[in-house]
């Protein structure tokens, strides 16, 4: 019989919204909304008390002001996400064995082979506990034998709540909840399973393995699985990993080359900058455009190993004018680096000047003290004042 795994999915309740509330504690038991202006900006986050009105995340501010005309709209403040991000980042990194950072607020600990000395749900409690003392956030945690039925568990203890799925009983746990609460399972395929009389993950676990295959194809097998809670995904270290990247997607399809352009710039500057703290340079640059029919492109390029934008940016641009004809409006897009080695920012002989590289260390200086935003290309901060919410959480 194989070992059990014990994996516990750890989530930052409203994470933006509580950071707020920190800082301003006038805004606990109200509805907030933290995201751009009111006429032509996109929720990036909203209180529990703003959810009961029908508003989620990545719905327009005009749509989330008509459902609740009294809720309080933040414009965000990217320094202080990062900097209770890396907070909590911390406790984790000092207290557990092995973990992963899937997002700002949002983390999977991997406690197999503890539960000989401890027990593992209590050393779960006592980290959230931790947490929230240390931290003054609110949080959850899902624990099971895999990632996705932990974040599933997760969901159901929020807000501020902890749940825990013994080994053998994830069919049970998962029969009567309905099936758009299984991850990265999308409306499409919801629907179709809607027109097959499949509701609950209860339904879904009666439909032999055959029939999903026949009407989905190779995503059956996903689907079937992830009904039965079977997840065979590992827990990837931070240390290990071979690419980061970040995107963004537009509530109103962009066909503006200077909004692409700005919004490529500021992630480009977010990941470089990440490189270089994380002692890091990387080899391959690829960008991501969808459309609106979901037609996605990729495509990328082999560099010259570098973690410095004026290098990236060029690259960066240049890929977008070959993935991109300069009119069909995107939906998506987003940059990854990749081929990832460690060692600082090359100093490369033929374009380099002292003043740059001086630069490049100012401002990272400057960026670690304060959080990521606070210094960055002129292109990059005109997007604060266009139609571009830098804190969409992907």
């Amino acid at each position: 019989m194989e070992h059990k795994k014990h994996i516990v999915h750890i989530d930052l309740d409203s994470f933006f919204v509580s950071v707020e509330r920190k800082f301003n504690p006038a805004l606990i038991g109200k509805p907030v909304l933290i995201g751009g202006s009111a006429d032509r900006g996109v929720v990036a986050s909203c209180s529990y008390e703003a959810r009961k009105f029908g508003i989620h995340s990545a719905m327009p501010m005009k749509t989330a002001m008509k459902l609740c005309p009294h809720a309080i709209i933040i414009r965000g403040t990217h320094g202080r996400y990062g900097e209770a991000s890396r907070e909590v980042t911390q406790i984790i990194h000092d207290t557990v064995p092995l973990y992963q950072k899937t997002s700002v607020d949002e983390f999977y600990i991997d406690l197999t082979g503890m539960e000989r000395y401890y027990d593992c749900y209590k050393f779960a409690t006592d980290l959230r506990q931790k947490i929230i003392r240390e931290t003054k956030l609110p949080i959850s945690f899902g624990m099971s034998s895999g990632k996705t039925v932990s974040k599933m568990a997760t969901n159901q203890a929020k807000p501020n709540g902890q749940l825990f799925v013994p080994h053998g009983k994830e069919c049970e746990f998962l029969a009567p909840l309905p099936i758009r609460k299984i991850p990265m399972l999308g409306e499409k395929t919801c629907q179709k399973l809607y027109s097959y009389g499949i509701e609950k993950i209860g339904d879904l676990q009666k439909v032999n393995l055959k029939f999903l295959e026949a009407v989905f194809g190779k995503a059956g097998l996903f689907i079937y699985e992830k009904a039965h809670g079977i997840d065979h995904s590992e827990i990837v270290p931070h240390s290990d990993r071979k690419s980061i990247s970040t995107e963004n997607t537009f509530e109103t399809d962009v066909s503006d080359q200077r909004v692409l352009e700005n919004i490529l710039t500021s992630m480009t500057e977010e990941l470089a900058g990440k490189l270089r703290r994380e002692n890091k340079v990387a080899g391959c640059l690829a960008i991501k455009v969808r459309y609106a029919n979901f037609e996605t492109h990729t495509i990328q390029e082999k560099i010259a190993l570098t973690a410095a934008e004026h290098i990236l940016l060029p690259g960066v641009k240049n890929l977008l004018k070959k993935a991109w004809n300069g009119r069909r409006p995107i939906r998506l897009i987003g940059v990854r680096l990749s081929n990832l080695a460690t060692g600082s920012y090359q100093i490369n002989l033929f374009e380099d000047n002292e003043e740059r590289i001086r630069l490049y260390q100012a401002m990272d200086q400057i960026n670690f003290k304060f959080g990521d935003k606070t210094i960055c290309r002129a292109a990059g901060m005109e997007i604060g004042t266009r139609n571009f919410n830098p804190f969409m959480k992907g």
